[in-house]
């Protein structure tokens, strides 16, 4: 089969691997969609055998990885189970299913592994995609643990957003409890802030979308935000305030990453306001008494979704008609990888997929 493989420095191969076969426990996917996900650029650009050995001999060790054996890279994988192994039950999962992919996998005996938190293992998770082998090849093998039923209504594309980014915002959204009550500002309107924008509008809630790029702002309204606000030519702070009759939202989902966005999210809100930080990377910078303690309110780290929290994601979008393949700009056969990547390095557009 082919895969895609980053050999860092803004360099892609397209490698020949052996077809995967199913061991006890475990799945092969025929591949359809293979979302492309900012993270991935973080790999694309630097080392990423490195990177894998910046992990620590043991993680590595643990899952068997050897840090300089090409990975096929992509972890938003969603497709159709070609051939599962020894020990799958067919009551559960058998060819022809069509099938989102949790891409961590942990040792399945911890709190968090049983809790279906498989990122947050004790003995360090493998993500596929980085450590595992991902989904921008013809085929991936995955334990079946990992799989969730793509509902019939939904497309393969619309699965491979659900499995990180359109999850993530899901997950981000669940942990701040919304409700038709709440006023959201979403701070970063990438695909996981336009999920989140997608999502909240769909539970009844009034959304505010806040970026420094006219022309996300300009889509923002499309995706259902109420209001839209270009931070690169207004104080969103001041501007939130102005909309909600100067009390501030209810809750903010920091979507960007950087600490002004982190700052402006939590001053954006109203006194006991509830704000997730979602966005990898940058650090939370604000005056603990005037920012936090004093508004009594409440900052959550909210780190990907759980693998029942990907499940009910793609419930709540398949019951609620949420357009998310709208989030799409860019299509992309895997022959095209190169020139996939090259454009999405340069952020310009909207999200990209590689189909099969």
């Amino acid at each position: 089969m082919r895969g895609v493989v980053f050999r860092g420095n803004r360099e892609i191969g397209i490698m020949a691997f052996d077809d995967p076969r199913p061991g006890a426990g475990e799945v092969v996917v025929r591949m359809k969609a293979s979302g492309m996900c900012g993270s991935d650029l973080h790999y694309y650009r630097g080392n990423p055998s490195e990177m894998l050995k910046a992990r620590g001999a043991d993680s590595l060790a643990a899952h068997g990885v050897d840090p300089d054996a090409p990975v096929i890279a992509g972890h938003e994988p969603c497709g159709v189970i070609e051939e599962v192994g020894h020990g799958v039950d067919p009551r559960h999962f058998k060819p022809g299913d069509r099938v989102i992919v949790f891409h961590y996998e942990g040792c399945g005996y911890c709190d968090s592994c049983r809790g279906g938190w498989t990122q947050m293992c004790d003995d360090g998770p493998a993500a596929h995609g980085v450590m595992k082998h991902g989904g921008h090849a013809d085929f991936i093998r995955v334990p079946a643990s990992s799989l969730v039923h793509l509902p019939q209504d939904l497309s393969f594309a619309a699965g491979a957003a659900i499995s990180c980014g359109t999850g993530t915002a899901f997950g981000a959204l669940a942990r701040l409890d919304l409700s038709a009550r709440d006023t959201l500002a979403v701070f970063g309107l990438g695909p996981v802030g336009l999920s989140a924008v997608q999502l909240a509008a769909a539970m009844g809630v009034e959304v505010i979308g806040v970026d420094i790029s006219a022309e996300r702002v300009a889509r923002a309204a499309d995706f259902g935000a109420a209001n839209a606000i270009d931070a690169g030519q207004q104080d969103a702070v001041a501007e939130i305030r102005k909309l909600t009759g100067g009390r501030g939202a209810t809750c903010a989902a920091e979507c960007a990453g950087g600490e002004i966005a982190r700052a402006q999210a939590i001053r954006s809100t109203a006194p006991w306001g509830r704000i997730a930080l979602v966005a990898m990377g940058g650090n939370l910078n604000v005056d603990g008494m005037k920012d936090l303690i004093a508004k009594q309110r409440t900052v959550i780290g909210s780190y990907t979704t759980s693998i029942m929290g990907m499940k009910q994601c793609a419930r709540f979008i398949a019951d609620h008609g949420v357009g998310v393949d709208a989030l799409f700009t860019d299509r992309w056969s895997l022959d095209q990888a190169d020139e996939a990547y090259r454009a999405f390095d340069r952020q310009s557009g909207g999200k990209g997929v590689i189909q099969f």
